[in-house]
């Protein structure tokens, strides 16, 4: 794989904090070499696979939703629909099947990308033609298999980046695909909206559907990382040694912390977010309203934050970049509360997705710029599949109540309990990415053995 033949990606240990990764600073870069980093081939492949996985996500978390809602389902069965985002938190189960097998064409990563990519746009094309007043279970079905199809995608997807790039490229490359991501909600979340007031579901759905073609193009536009010889020798091997290095590197306890800090992390914005169609909706705003304001007002910061992330992560590092960009994903949520509280005014909403765009997107870059740190490239489907599956349980276990829990306690009640549960992940930042712990490691004499590790 080509990122082997860079400098180590394991990341450094402090033995002083009883052996948690560190993440190294990123290199200092002239501006020339700042904008070469940015204006490539690979960065644009990330924006590729950025669109192409974010896409049925958002179908499936704000689309789907905001149709049930439309065809008057109550909120306490659109809350259970986030139940089909299981295998999101499951995936892990199966990625090593991906890593071990492989179809004969295209290559190893690419035709599971293809694969995948074709059976998202079909299901997504199907769903439409259902009546959710008579069908709501044959829905769930279709958008369970979606979501098998989006996370074995992200599978994949995710272990393709990681051996594409080389290590130096890992925060630019990851915070691009992050905000390409959070770009693509704009296509279910914001222009599905609109065009639904003027033409059919069936056609809403179709419609985005034909938009997996972005993920067609990058499958037949790259070539794999992945050759036959690289791949685990029996599938044994590719199921107990990815868990086994991560062991080996961090240890039994410290696993488990990291583990638990990627549950707790993204908890607040991720329940925040869940029913946010449905919540505005409920403020008594029309669907086209919606639609025009996320897309103007979700867009620009969508990009600017993209923008921000990169040398702002070159600057601070990635340990400071989770502190900062965490205290603004809890600000964003609070902007919920007042928005709640306002009623429907269009200024507010605006301002609110506009936030919530801006500081979730930070904070997902950096986190995941983190998750790609501390997986290794022997190991990245199942390893990177492993901590994003620990990430997304908020998304299908938590959110499936969020229903409920509106029900009883109302949109403003529940968004300051978001907050809420948005500090214990903040409060996990001082064990697991310490303030100078950036700094503190750079010289630690455990860089060397991360060196021999990864050797």
């Amino acid at each position: 794989m080509c990122c082997l033949q860079t400098r180590p990606c394991l990341p450094i240990l402090d033995n002083r904090n009883q052996s948690f990764p560190r993440v190294n600073m990123l290199p200092k870069q002239s501006q020339r070499e700042f904008w070469a980093t940015i204006f490539n081939r690979r960065m644009l492949v990330c924006v590729l696979t950025g669109f192409s996985s974010g896409l049925p996500l958002y179908v499936i978390y704000q689309l789907i939703p905001a149709w049930l809602r439309t065809e008057s389902i109550g909120l306490r069965e659109i809350g259970f629909f986030a139940l089909v985002g299981i295998p999101y938190s499951w995936k892990f189960i199966w990625s090593p099947l991906m890593d071990r097998y492989s179809f004969p064409v295209l290559g190893h990563r690419r035709g599971w990308m293809l694969i995948t990519q074709l059976g998202i746009g079909v299901s997504i094309a199907m769903i439409g033609w259902l009546d959710p007043r008579d069908s709501l279970w044959p829905i769930a079905y279709i958008a369970l298999a979606m979501a098998f199809l989006s996370a074995s995608q992200d599978v994949v997807l995710d272990a393709f980046r990681r051996e594409y790039l080389r290590d130096d490229e890992l925060a630019t490359g990851n915070s691009i695909h992050v905000q390409a991501y959070r770009i693509a909600g704009l296509v279910p979340g914001g222009l599905a909206l609109i065009l639904a007031d003027y033409i059919p579901w069936q056609s809403v759905f179709l419609a985005v559907a034909c938009c997996m073609v972005v993920g067609v193009i990058l499958t037949l536009s790259v070539t794999d990382t992945v050759p036959a010889a690289q791949r685990p020798a029996s599938l044994r091997i590719a199921v107990v040694e990815p868990f086994r290095d991560f062991l080996r590197r961090f240890g039994a306890l410290v696993s488990l912390e990291i583990l638990l800090f990627m549950f707790f992390y993204k908890l607040g914005d991720n329940m925040a977010t869940a029913l946010s169609t449905t919540f505005y909706i409920d403020l008594g705003f029309e669907l086209k309203e919606i639609g025009i304001i996320a897309k103007n007002a979700a867009l620009w910061p969508s990009i600017i934050g993209g923008m921000l992330a990169i040398p702002l992560m070159t600057r601070w590092g990635i340990n400071r970049s989770l502190w900062i960009f965490g205290v603004v994903q809890v600000v964003s949520i609070l902007g919920f509360v007042g928005l709640s509280q306002a009623g429907p005014n269009p200024s507010l909403l605006a301002l609110v997705i506009a936030f919530e765009y801006l500081g979730v997107g930070l904070g997902t870059a950096a986190f995941i710029a983190y998750i790609a740190r501390i997986t290794s490239p022997l190991f990245a489907a199942t390893q990177f599949a492993l901590l994003s599956a620990v990430t997304a349980l908020p998304r299908t276990v938590a959110n499936s109540s969020t229903g409920i829990i509106v029900e009883h306690i109302g949109w403003t009640s529940f968004f300051w309990l978001c907050a809420l549960l948005a500090l214990p992940g903040m409060l996990m930042l001082v064990r697991i990415a310490p303030w100078n712990g950036d700094r503190a490691a750079s010289g630690s004499p455990a860089t060397a053995a991360a060196s021999d590790s990864a050797a």
